[in-house]
Order: structure tokens, then C-alpha cells, then sequence
């Protein structure tokens, strides 16, 4: 036995490696589910109409460390005929850092890769939550994310296009 002090076994980070996420900690932001067609539909014998809205949405914390919260917005309606029969809202949230990320890193990184991360814990919140509320647990397919990311830049330079031309 030595009395040298034991050397840690973790290999240092690479300076100038591969871009990475650390998740620091997500959570529940904000939840919301309205239930007012239980009975009316226990009643209907056809699935009801499903309206499905996602949005994400990015905040940064202090630059020096490359820390971010990445918020994941989902909706869901639920509709027969005219009437409710379900409404569920969840904002679910990440803190995440970015290691090793160039600049043309950083966007794509907060806004497809977190939110992929992030959207097998909210969606498991929102089946939850439908199954609680009478209903048969709510299963979102997964999300194209790098699509949705695409359409977004798509209208950004749409926009910034149509206000340099006007």
C-alpha cells in the first residue's frame, strides 16, 4: 500500500470534442387538464376528434456556461361533434447545458435534440393524466422535431425576407 492519493478513473473532456447535452434537471412546469365531456363521452360510441399542438420554447441562462431552459409545450383537445370532451396542457421543462457546442450548434441542439429528449417523459405525463381523467390514456406518436425545426426556419426567413423587401 502507497500513501499517493488515488487517481480519478473518469477521462478528462476532451477540449474541442463532440457537442453535448447535459441535463441539469427537468420537471413539470405547467399542467392543466379539463375534463368537462366525461359523462358525454362515456355516452358516444366513436373516438373522439384529437387537436395536437406542440411548441418549444428556449431561454437562456447565464452564457458563460452555456445553460439553457428548454420548454416543451404540448396541447391536446379532444372533441366529438361540438362538444369537449377533453382539454389537456403540459409545459414540461429541461435545464440543460451545452458542452463543446459551436455556434451552428447551439440552435439545433436546443431546439431538436432537448426536446427529443424531453418528450418520452411528457408524453407518459399526458396518458397518464387522460387515463386518471376517465378517458383511454392518450399515446402521442413521436414528433418529427427536425421537421418541425425546418418549418420554423422556413418562416423565419420567409418573414425576415417579406420585411427586407418592404
Amino acid at each position: 500500500m502507497t500513501d499517493a492519493p488515488e487517481q480519478d478513473q473518469t477521462p478528462p473532456a476532451a477540449a474541442g470534442g463532440p457537442p453535448m447535452i447535459r441535463v441539469l434537471a427537468q420537471y413539470v412546469k405547467d399542467l392543466s387538464f379539463e375534463n368537462p365531456g366525461l359523462f358525454g363521452a362515456q355516452q358516444g360510441s366513436s373516438a373522439p376528434e384529437i387537436e395536437l399542438g406542440i411548441d418549444v420554447k428556449v431561454e437562456p441562462g447565464p452564457p458563460a456556461e452555456q445553460i439553457f431552459s428548454v420548454e416543451l409545450r404540448l396541447s391536446a383537445r379532444a372533441k366529438r361533434q361540438d362538444s369537449v370532451v377533453f382539454i389537456c396542457e403540459l409545459v414540461y421543462a429541461g435545464v440543460v447545458q451545452l458542452q463543446d457546442a459551436t455556434r451552428e450548434d447551439v440552435e439545433p441542439m436546443l431546439l431538436i435534440e432537448c426536446p427529443r429528449l424531453l418528450f418520452p417523459f411528457a408524453r407518459r405525463i399526458i396518458a397518464d393524466v387522460t387515463r386518471e381523467g376517465g378517458h383511454p390514456p392518450l399515446m402521442i406518436d413521436p414528433i418529427d422535431f427536425v421537421g418541425l425545426y425546418r418549418q420554423q426556419r422556413q418562416r423565419a426567413e420567409a418573414q425576415q425576407a417579406a420585411a427586407t423587401t418592404a
